[in-house]
């Protein structure tokens, strides 16, 4: 009998005919875990992908969240991101699950997102999208082991680009929603031919501030992508 991947507790599978004729579509979350990872839906901000619903009207105009209202504000920053798509949102369970995939290295937890996440991905963007996850700096990288976007991108597509690179700083994490806003562009393009009038699509695991794609958005067009948005396992 096979076990929930996050709580470990056997699992039931229904006994239908999509299971008998589908072996390797197998759950991997019980009942109870699955219930406290919670999809985004609803009427969302037509650039984040924030649910409008859990906002004050006094938050959002025109389809805008007042964050995305900032950044469509900003001389640097405006027209850099288009639209973003995060597939869960980022309360305490999603939080505990995503930790123990990046930072305790239970690479197996990608399994838990794999059908909803290819799904999602499916029904908003075009397979000629070229993939671009968002980088860890080779410190980080030694750190944990793998990079969680690029595990999160290869389920996605193989027309993946890794020639964006990051220069060592400080984990996202340890920084105020301040700090990140502050932060300065901490990416490079190795080789950017390949990035010539091509429509981008940044992979990350969280959107938090939108810091962080921005930043990577500003480096992808000056390096010649035509577009670039981003898709994002979590929001926040």
């Amino acid at each position: 009998m096979d076990n929930c991947l996050y709580c470990h507790q056997p699992l039931r599978h229904s006994s239908s005919w999509h299971h008998f004729f589908s072996p390797n579509h197998r759950v991997q979350l019980c009942h109870m875990c699955k219930e406290k990872l919670l999809k985004i839906s609803g009427e969302l901000c037509q650039k984040c992908g924030r649910p409008l619903s859990a906002l004050s009207p006094q938050y959002y105009q025109s389809g805008l969240c007042s964050d995305c209202q900032k950044w469509e504000q900003d001389a640097v920053y405006k027209g850099t991101l288009g639209q973003n798509r995060s597939l869960y949102l980022y309360n305490s369970f999603c939080k505990d699950v995503m930790a123990q995939f990046k930072f305790r290295g239970d690479y197996a937890l990608l399994h838990l997102f794999q059908s909803d996440w290819v799904t999602l991905y499916k029904q908003v963007y075009s397979p000629a999208y070229l993939l671009v996850p968002i980088p860890l700096s080779d410190e980080r990288l030694y750190e944990r082991g793998f990079n969680q976007s690029l595990a999160l991108a290869e389920l996605l597509s193989s027309n993946i680009y890794e020639g964006l690179t990051r220069i060592h700083h400080e984990k996202q994490s340890k920084k105020s929603r301040g700090e990140r806003l502050e932060m300065k562009s901490v990416f490079n393009v190795r080789d950017g031919s390949r990035l010539k009038s091509k429509d981008v699509v940044l992979i990350d695991d969280i959107y938090t501030t939108g810091m962080t794609l921005h930043a990577a958005a500003i480096v992808l067009k000056q390096a010649g992508a035509n577009s670039v948005q981003s898709f994002t396992l979590a929001r926040s």
